[in-house]
């Protein structure tokens, strides 16, 4: 993740905003990892235990239980919010007025609406907002991606995300009057994924949500199906109640002379195609009585490996080091805000239109 340049620039300034699962899973991981690039200066949570956690690394951090208490604090770079969903928006635009860098676990916000406001928010603090979507920095959609243009392929015509798990999830994310559900947790990474791997933008979406094995009362289903104008749609899946035994590849790319699959996380997939020396005798469809005869036609399929470039940056190391780029020198983070707005659009639309996600 780090090299010579990295080093040559003090390391960004964090203060955290909540101190739960996915911070320190996702992101106070990667600031232990990595001291040269980031500093933990501040922190905020009701939980002093947690705050405690934080301590042990950090000896020297400044502990707060409010957040408007942290962010009258001068020495700090970038304001890492992971909150209740519910709170993004309140606790963003705080940090925002301040005038931080301000770094907002997905989903931006809970509404079309309220995403807005924090578009003008972030436009005032001269465009210092960025939203975490992971997915986008996987291993398995950078393969997605490059398969896209594989000409083994043939004329491509469905995508197939997926995310699958099995989990009796007994927290906030599992209770929708926090703004818990899938279609806000997991939704908007799977939708930038399809959205970055559609040849062009959807005109038509359907959806379902359901709860399959949540202990709460929000959705922990959600299948959605995107419609383009052209040939390529985009079939995507969040359920987390699939047995490990029985979950399939996280991308398929179809095209009509084969299949392209990576499982999750992985750093290799396959192309399972007609043999690309093979071409099919000329021939066409008639109207006369056919012949009593089986249709099927016989030629040679291969499945050829299909992995990374050697060197290709993947996974949460690789969003991290934008960050610190974007913050540092100032270079432009490979994620538009407006993304991240088509995402909660999209996920805004999933929970209104869906009884279950009223």
């Amino acid at each position: 993740m780090t090299n010579k340049v990295d080093y040559q620039r003090p390391p960004v300034r964090v203060a955290l905003i909540g101190l739960g699962r996915a911070m320190l899973e996702d992101h106070y991981a990667v600031f232990k990892a990595h001291p040269a690039m980031f500093k933990v200066v501040a922190a905020c949570d009701l939980l002093k235990e947690r705050r405690d956690r934080i301590a042990v690394d950090f000896p020297n951090c400044r502990m707060f239980r409010q957040y408007k208490d942290l962010l009258d604090e001068r020495d700090i770079d970038l304001v890492d919010i992971a909150t209740c969903s519910n709170d993004h928006v309140k606790h963003a635009l705080a940090s925002l007025s301040k005038g931080f860098w301000t770094l907002l676990e997905s989903p931006m916000s809970l509404t079309f609406d309220d995403a807005q406001i924090l578009r003008g928010a972030a436009m005032k603090a001269k465009n210092r907002l960025i939203v975490m979507h992971r997915g986008l920095f996987d291993a398995d959609f950078q393969l997605a991606k490059l398969a896209m243009s594989d000409s083994r392929l043939g004329e491509l015509y469905q995508i197939k995300v997926r995310r699958e798990d099995y989990i009796r999830r007994d927290d906030w994310q599992a209770v929708k009057r926090m703004g818990g559900g899938a279609a806000y947790y997991a939704m908007p990474d799977l939708i930038l994924q399809a959205l970055r791997l559609l040849p062009m933008q959807p005109i038509q979406m359907w959806s379902e949500l359901k709860r399959v094995a949540s202990l709460g009362d929000a959705e922990d289903y959600v299948h959605v199906s995107l419609k383009t104008r052209g040939a390529v749609s985009a079939d995507i899946e969040f359920n987390g109640g699939v047995l490990e035994p029985e979950r399939g590849p996280s991308f398929e790319i179809r095209g009509d002379r084969g299949v392209f699959k990576v499982r999750p996380g992985a750093t290799e997939g396959t192309l399972t195609v007609i043999d690309p020396a093979f071409s099919f005798p000329r021939r066409r469809s008639s109207v006369r009585t056919p012949e009593i005869k089986d249709l099927h036609e016989s030629f040679n399929v291969v499945d050829i490996p299909f992995q990374l470039p050697k060197g290709t940056m993947h996974g949460i190391s690789a969003f991290w080091k934008h960050v610190y780029d974007t913050v540092r020198t100032a270079a432009p983070f490979p994620i538009a805000l407006e993304d991240s707005i088509e995402a909660v659009k999209f996920s805004h639309l999933m929970k209104k239109t869906s009884p279950f996600g009223k």
